[in-house]
């Protein structure tokens, strides 16, 4: 099987259809200037049939072990003393397949992971979720009101997204201007005189309670009735704010699990170039047509 399966290049990003782990390898050393993705999450979806999907593994030690290769590639084509973010959550446990209702701490299985292989822990923000919406999606025991009034001692508080931010050690050589002019959330932003200091004061928070859960993709691009649904696209708020707070205009922003193409999306239209990976087909075809989309957008508006 060939590295690349097919790929749709433009002057100012590339989408490959193939494995993350062997595309990876094509990418020069301390080359990329920020990376911004969600990886797949073990046992818990399945993203396709394939044998190379990540998500299809027998074990929890049998996804970090192939998530293991990944992270060394990012290690490797990382600019040294820049960042990665990632999109995680703890993952929810069930007694048929884990023996206990529980919750197991995927977040920091991650964190180590990156950790073992070189990345120093730079920083995390919690990102709320409604807990009510949760419930009605998941019918999630510990969030079930008559489980609080049969015994509330399985009752327990809603899982929060996190957005996991790793940093490569060394001299940044091209400093990221930092200087913040954009307020990205949902709801009123009221600035002062000192515009970016107000807007550093909200993104800086250690929770994000502002992030609109519907603003993605799936939503914001050009789709058909027919195109493909991503199970979990990332909002496109959280993107944009990580884009803004960690890579400069003309920087190469890098997503190994592409999905449908948001991180990419986002990078266009802000003025970045964007390498993607996508290993499901009908995701890289999607990923493909979105991002065609944003350099149409971004081409209009300058």
């Amino acid at each position: 099987m060939p590295a690349v399966l097919n790929q749709t290049t433009s002057d100012n990003w590339a989408m490959y259809q193939g494995d993350c782990i062997e595309v990876l390898q094509g990418i020069p050393d301390n080359s990329i200037g920020f990376s911004i993705f969600s990886p797949p999450f073990a046992s818990l979806y399945v993203y396709s049939n394939s044998e190379r999907d990540l998500g299809n593994c027998r074990s929890d030690d049998e996804f970090l072990t192939h998530m293991g290769s990944v992270v060394d590639q990012l290690y490797r084509v990382m600019m040294p003393g820049r960042v990665l973010s990632f999109h995680c959550m703890n993952l929810p446990t069930t007694k048929t397949r884990d023996g206990y209702i529980g919750i197991r701490d995927s977040r920091g299985d991650l964190i180590r992971l990156f950790q073992g292989a070189g990345f120093i822990f730079h920083s995390e923000v919690c990102i709320w979720k409604d807990p009510v919406i949760s419930m009605q999606r998941t019918k999630a025991l510990g969030l079930l009101h008559k489980q609080l009034v049969k015994d509330s001692a399985m009752s327990r508080q809603g899982i929060p997204d996190y957005v996991v931010t790793m940093r490569k050690p060394g001299d940044n050589e091209q400093p990221i201007e930092g200087r913040l002019e954009k307020w990205i959330g949902d709801g009123l932003f009221k600035p002062t005189k000192d515009i970016s200091i107000d807007l550093w004061q909200q993104y800086a928070s250690p929770v994000w309670m502002d992030i609109n859960p519907s603003r993605t993709l799936q939503r914001k691009s050009a789709r058909e009735e027919k195109d493909e649904r991503h199970i979990c696209p990332l909002q496109l708020d959280v993107i944009e704010r990580c884009l803004l707070l960690w890579s400069n205009e003309g920087d190469t922003v890098l997503s190994p699990f592409a999905g449908i193409g948001s991180e990419g999306f986002c990078a266009v239209q802000m003025g970045r170039g964007f390498i993607g990976i996508e290993l499901k087909d009908s995701y890289y075809l999607q990923a493909a047509k979105n991002l065609k989309i944003a350099e149409q957008q971004q081409a209009t508006l300058f």
